[in-house]
Parts: structure tokens; sequence; C-alpha cells
């Protein structure tokens, strides 16, 4: 198999594939790091959000270290730039000021922190989704790359964190339980950008596209599965519908960090294919307990806890759980080996190699 035929075996659960697929992303640090010992220069790809551009950036160089899948998306519209202000912050397209945090970039000034009332959006425009600059560097890495791997279009910040970041997150969540006039036009708007966006990838000859939302902590959701259902839900089932219209074998992937079991069955209903990021060590998250309850309707991404284990594991404890992750979500096949998120800086090198090689050792299917 090469490696757009192992991922879509895997994913669709359709046959067992010869060994379990892997995909990673890198921070800057480790996508240099890597370069220069592989000698395969990093190919930025800017993005309309700063985590989507390490997703879509450096497919030359994961690919040769082994990952099965090449990840593209949208850029930025046509003469848009990412300057740097004097304070070292850029403002991206929808007027997010943001900083670079000790691992992420972070909003440190909201565009609509001060929003009150649907009145208050009159003057906000959300970005064009559809200007065909944005998908020039997608098309180019689709034609590079789409013989040979699994290309997942990515679709970030997809309607809830869209929302709060162009509020402020304690605003919106107590403004999406008081159902402030400006909640609803302004989830209209983030669903608009991420429908067209979702359309124009859709277009590609991509295999599945990324919904990213987070809607878990640690702990918990961070709102009841009511409030999900009557908010959120009807969006992403017109969303996905929308996807599998264009092109139903696109497999729908959607991500969302934290303890977010309890929604696997609503998003099975309107038509998920794939979980990400399965986060490890959060409750409702035990692989086992996953697997039995939900592994022959859905297929599992990610479970490798980038947390702790990968910043302070030994290469021997990284090894010894994915070969656990593996016997237990790749039964059968139905899983793809990846982190819970971007490998950030406070993770060896060494153990990032650690990963890669266990995945590769032990995903094979006897």
């Amino acid at each position: 198999m090469n490696s757009k035929q192992r991922v879509r075996a895997a994913l669709t659960r359709s046959q067992i594939p010869d060994r379990v697929p892997l995909q990673f992303d890198l921070c800057a640090s480790h996508l240099e790091a890597f370069a220069a010992k592989h000698g395969v220069p990093v190919d930025y790809s800017d993005a309309y959000y700063e985590d989507l551009k390490y997703r879509i950036s450096a497919n030359d160089l994961r690919t040769s270290m082994g990952s099965d899948c090449a990840v593209v998306g949208a850029g930025l519209a046509s003469g848009f730039r990412l300057d740097p202000d004097p304070d070292g912050c850029i403002t991206n397209e929808f007027g997010m000021r943001m900083r670079q945090g000790a691992l992420y970039m972070e909003v440190v000034e909201p565009p609509l922190a001060d929003c009150q009332t649907a009145r208050d959006l009159a003057s906000f425009r959300m970005p064009d989704p559809h200007d065909p600059a944005r998908y020039e560097e997608a098309k180019s890495d689709i034609a590079r790359f789409g013989r040979d791997y699994f290309i997942i279009g990515d679709c970030e910040l997809t309607m809830f964190e869209m929302s709060w970041q162009l509020v402020g997150m304690q605003k919106y969540m107590e403004d999406l339980a008081m159902r402030a006039s400006y909640v609803e036009p302004l989830l209209a708007m983030a669903h608009d950008w991420s429908l067209g966006v979702a359309q124009e990838l859709a277009q590609l000859a991509i295999d599945a596209i990324w919904f990213g939302d987070d809607f878990g902590s640690q702990t918990g959701l961070l709102m009841s599965p009511r409030m999900w259902r009557r908010v959120f839900k009807p969006l992403y089932a017109e969303i996905f519908g929308a996807v599998k219209s264009a092109n139903p074998d696109i497999l729908i992937i959607m991500h969302s960090d934290g303890a977010v079991s309890q929604l696997l069955p609503d998003l099975i209903e309107i038509g998920l294919d794939v979980f990400n990021p399965v986060q490890p060590n959060v409750p409702g998250h035990d692989p086992q307990a996953l697997k039995d309850q939900f592994g022959d309707r859905l297929s599992f991404f990610g479970a490798i806890d980038q947390q702790n284990l990968l910043p302070n594991g030994t290469p021997d404890e990284i090894a010894a759980d994915v070969r656990d992750k593996i016997k237990i979500l790749g039964r059968n096949g139905g899983y793809m080996a990846a982190p819970a998120h971007i490998i950030q800086a406070d993770t060896p090198a060494k153990n990032v190699t650690a990963f890669v090689d266990a995945v590769k050792q032990y995903g094979v299917y006897a």
C-alpha cells in the first residue's frame, strides 16, 4: 500500500491496512531542527490563523520523516500581510491582535471585545473565504503529494473558537449562556466563513476535511450537552452535509480537545467519520471504552499524549504507550497514530523520533 491507500483503508475501516498510518505536526523550532537533520528545507505556508500555519507547512519534510498525510488549507487573502508591529504582535485578517506565548500564539486583543448587541456587529466584516489566492499553495501541494499521500484539508477555528476568539472567552461564554443578541449573528458569520472554506477545499482533490473546535476542558465539556445540541449541532450538520454533497468520498474529521466523549453520538449522527485528537488522560477517553462503544461507527486519529508523555517521557515509555494505543485503537483498523496536538518545543527531538519509530515498529499488522 502507498500512504494514500493505507490511510483510507484504516479510516474507512474498509480493510486492514499493512500498518497503522502516521501523522504529526511540528512547531517552528522542530521544523528547523529536523529540516537541517534531513536536508529538507521547510516550505512555510502562511495561513489565516497561526496554528493552521504549522499544520499546512513542511509537507515535504513531514512526509520524508514518515507521515502518511499531507495537510493543506486556506492561506491569506490576496495582498494581505502578517507584519509584526513594534511590540512583536501580529494582527490577522479577522482583526485579532496576537502575541507569541510560551508555546502557542495567543489573542491578546479580540476585535469584538466591546460587542454587546447585534447592532454592534454592523461594521464588522469577515474576510472572504472564496478568495482564490488562499488556495494556490493548497493546489500546489495537492499536485505534488496527491497521488501517493492522503490529503487532509484543514478548516481551523470552525465556529465556537472563531466566535470566542473574536470576543474574548469569558465574555463570550457568559453571553452565550445569556443569549445576548449578537451571539446568533456572530455565529452565522463564523458558520458562513467555515462553510466557504470547506466548500473551496472540497472542490479540490482532497481526501478528508479536518474541522476544529475545542468544546472540552481537562475535566469535561465547556458547556452542557443540551446547549451544544441547541446551538452548534445544527450548524455542524449543515457544514458536514455540504461537504458530503460536494464529494461523498471525503471523510469528515473533527478535532475537539478535552473531555468530549458525550458529543460523539451526536457527531456520528450528523456524519462524523473520524474523531481527533482523542486526548488521553481525560474523563471518558479510555481507549478501550471508546473502541468498544464507537469502533464500528467511528475511526480514531491521535491519542498520543503531547502534554506530559512526549515532553517528559523516556523513549521507552513513549514506545510502550504507542504500542498500547495501537493494540487497542488499531484493532481491525480504524486508527491513525498521532500526537494529540502540534508537537511543541518542550518535547525533546529524541522523543519526536522515538514516537515516529515506535509507530513504524509496532503498527505493522501481522
